[in-house]
């Protein structure tokens, strides 16, 4: 039986931490949708610059979110546990390697997400990508979208209903995980395949993006274009999510929130 969430959190949000962690989702949300907020008429020259743009915006603004995250509201042995979550989570991709949807990262990032909040579970999705694209090669400019978007698996997972609530304890919560863990797969690759999909004008024949088309007229062609090519991968790492929160979540949750008491992550 897992017992409830820990009131205390790895990280303690102030003020400050809130607003740049909204800042942070806010310029996230802005690089993945700016296709549907920019008129038809300058969408092609936007287009153009929008990658690089974006490519160097985000990482600073990751690092920032971080900096002031860790400055002084991360203890050292919250800190340390970081590292290892981080540590363990670049070990797994590899063994993933994406195949058919496979991907091995997303399980760890909401456990810590659940157990250490979602100032943490934001860090360690972001700090994981970036780690596991060096080991597997994987870098380029859809990295720093890897990087936010698996910050806000993180992120979310934190701001699930508390395991203080009698509903979401014991088997209920890894259910309510396993399902979170599902929808999250689907929201993961939804929004990474869209961040991209505006440059691949033609490629696609009638489900590519048209530049002179409306904003509501691409969105639609775009889900037509995901739900032709993206579901078999997310599908899987939603399975994927599924199958290890559900056999190795109690074991992870159970050694997670020991260290969580052990450590005493509360700020003094």
């Amino acid at each position: 039986m897992i017992t409830g969430g820990s009131s205390s959190r790895a990280i303690r949000l102030r003020a400050r931490s809130v607003v740049m962690l909204v800042v942070a989702a806010g310029a996230g949300l802005l690089a993945f949708g700016w296709p549907l907020l920019v008129p038809p008429s300058g969408i092609a020259q936007f287009s153009a610059q929008a990658p690089f743009i974006f490519g160097a915006i985000l990482p600073v603004i990751a690092v920032l979110v971080m900096v002031d995250l860790s400055s002084d509201h991360i203890d050292v042995k919250a800190l340390a546990l970081l590292g290892v979550l981080t540590a363990v989570g670049t070990v797994l991709r590899p063994l993933g390697t994406g195949t058919a949807g496979v991907e091995l990262v997303f399980f760890l990032v909401v456990l810590g997400g659940r157990v250490f909040g979602p100032a943490f579970g934001f860090i360690q999705g972001v700090l994981t990508m970036f780690t596991s694209a060096l080991l597997v090669a994987a870098v380029g400019p859809w990295l720093p979208y890897q990087m936010i978007a698996t910050g806000y698996v993180g992120l979310l997972a934190g701001l699930l209903p508390n395991g203080r609530h009698r509903l979401v304890r014991g088997r209920a919560e890894i259910v309510m995980l396993c399902v979170f863990g599902a929808v999250i797969a689907f929201a993961y690759g939804t929004i990474m395949d869209f961040a991209f999909w505006p440059y691949t004008t033609g490629a696609y024949g009638e489900l590519s993006w048209n530049p002179g088309a409306s904003q509501l007229h691409n969105l639609h062609v775009f889900l037509i274009y995901e739900l032709a090519t993206g579901t078999g991968w997310n599908t899987g790492r939603a399975v994927t999510n599924v199958v290890t929160i559900a056999f190795l979540g109690p074991g992870i949750l159970r050694v997670l929130r020991r260290a969580n008491r052990r450590a005493f992550f509360v700020s003094q």
